[in-house]
């Protein structure tokens, strides 16, 4: 839920709740007002509610009222009949006044109060009337019958409800009641609101503790989204920072440990020849070298080890530039077939001095085969790995064989040879610099361990993929892809 559609709700349900709950306090304070009512009358009260029930009483008592008021109204001046009138009364907590022109002829002793008697409308006025008096402290409500007496003078009889009673009750529940109201707003909003801002602050606290935990280079922990709202989303962006930051840490490690490795490496192979030729200068200073025959020997050795230097700083360089991205490629249309042809008229002499046959399976049927690569670094590579293969035969009659496979949108090259093979735990680590699958071999017995690594510099750069497959003692199948193209 987002917290847009909380907040909405939440607003809502301040609206809704808090007049629900006030519909039933009112409802309570209603049954318990009419259970007070109860209290007040002296009737039964089983069968109907208690204003129903009143009501019906007096409706009976006027009804008599006027009946005695019509045919014996001088009847009503006996204190007798008065008194059976007030007795019908007193169970409703209403009293009786009689009037006779001003003269008040019975009056209920509660209602006998000579302010109050003074208000007490005229003859001919409304049939109900309410009269309160803060000053006297009473809220009456009287129900006024005129009457004419026998001989002629004008009357009336008074039923009066004293009401005191319920404004009590009114102001106690009145009371009561806005309390309620105001603890069930204050109650429902606090709640409300302690249960949006809890949604919101408590991930906020945990993005806050996630971000100092990063700044102070801990990574190694996990951000949870709490929920699938905005601050979900925002706890997935900083759970997915977390990781980028770990692996670029972790990359960056790796890196000054390669880096480390390589200097090692780089130390180690130049030292190689620096030392032997340093060794064979010495020999010369110390006059070892006595004869002509001997000082050839040592000039071309320490020639040797120069051209091993120089070769090596020169695949140094140009493995810093791949990994720098800081060598051109001039990728064009190259028609593969014709293109392998040319690579192995011009390495084969070279590689069969060396007792090894370089040769190319019969080229499929189906025209020519175009891919897009750059001439020269697809030559270096292809060099590279028959070198490879050279360096590391050890049959007696060693071949190199070049197979093309046509795909759907691309095409593998399959350099296989006939040589010793290599381990399958080496096999992944072979186009890592300066690794060696034969730990033996250092450079001045051949390979300096930057050979393959090259190689896949550049066909990465070319959009491929490169791998070996190998089994120890039958030999080993270089493979790699280039990007196939239709024919201009």
């Amino acid at each position: 839920m987002s917290i847009r559609v909380r907040l909405v709700l939440s607003y809502i349900a301040m609206l809704v709740v808090p007049l629900i709950l006030a519909g039933i306090a009112l409802m309570i304070f209603l049954i318990a007002l009419l259970g007070d009512l109860k209290s007040v009358y002296q009737i039964d009260f089983k069968h109907r509610n208690p204003i129903e029930e009143v009501m019906k009483q007096e409706a009976a008592v006027s009804a008599d009222i006027k009946l005695i008021g019509s045919t014996e109204p001088d009847s009503l001046l006996k204190p007798e009949v008065a008194n059976k009138i007030e007795e019908q009364l007193q169970p409703i907590r209403m009293e009786l006044i009689i009037r006779k022109n001003q003269d008040i002829v019975y009056v209920s002793e509660k209602m006998n109060k000579p302010a109050l008697l003074q208000e007490l409308p005229a003859y001919g006025s409304a049939s109900k009337k309410e009269l309160k008096e803060r000053e006297h402290g009473y809220w009456l409500i009287v129900e006024q019958y005129d009457v004419r007496f026998t001989d002629g003078s004008p009357g009336s009889v008074f039923i009066v409800t004293d009401m005191n009673f319920l404004g009590k009750f009114l102001r106690n529940y009145t009371s009561l009641f806005f309390l309620s109201l105001l603890l069930i707003f204050i109650l429902t909003n606090g709640m409300l609101t302690y249960w949006v801002s809890r949604s919101i602050i408590r991930p906020l606290r945990m993005l806050k503790r996630a971000a100092e935990k990063i700044k102070e280079g801990q990574l190694d922990f996990e951000i949870r989204p709490m929920a699938r709202d905005e601050i979900g989303t925002l706890s997935i962006a900083f759970e997915e920072m977390r990781r980028k930051l770990k692996e670029s840490v972790e990359v960056q490690l790796q890196y000054e440990e390669n880096r480390k490795e390589l200097l090692s490496n780089i130390s180690h192979d130049l030292k190689t020849p620096v030392t032997a030729i340093k060794g064979y200068v010495e020999g010369i200073i110390d006059g070892v070298t006595n004869s002509p025959e001997k000082l050839d020997k040592y000039v071309r050795t320490i020639y040797t080890k120069a051209v091993q230097m120089d070769r090596l700083i020169d695949e140094l360089f140009l493995f810093s530039k791949l990994d720098l991205r800081k060598v051109p490629f001039h990728f064009e249309r190259v028609e593969l077939n014709s293109y392998l042809q040319d690579c192995i008229d011009e390495l084969h002499m070279d590689i069969e001095k060396r007792g090894v046959t370089l040769e190319r399976e019969a080229p499929q049927e189906g025209g020519p085969l175009w891919v897009m690569a750059d001439r020269n670094q697809l030559r270096r590579v292809l060099v590279n790995i028959i070198e490879n293969a050279v360096k590391y035969m050890d049959k007696e009659h060693g071949h190199i064989r070049l197979h093309i496979r046509p795909m759907s949108d691309r095409v593998i090259l399959e350099v296989e040879d006939n040589g010793k093979g290599i381990d399958a735990e080496a096999l992944p680590h072979i186009f890592d610099r300066f690794y060696r699958a034969d730990p033996s071999r250092n450079a001045s017995t051949g390979g300096d361990g930057l050979g393959l690594a090259i190689a896949k510099q550049i066909i990465e750069e070319h959009g491929g993929t490169i791998w070996a497959e190998s089994e120890p003692g039958k030999g080993t199948s270089i493979l790699f892809t280039l990007k196939k193209i239709e024919p201009a």
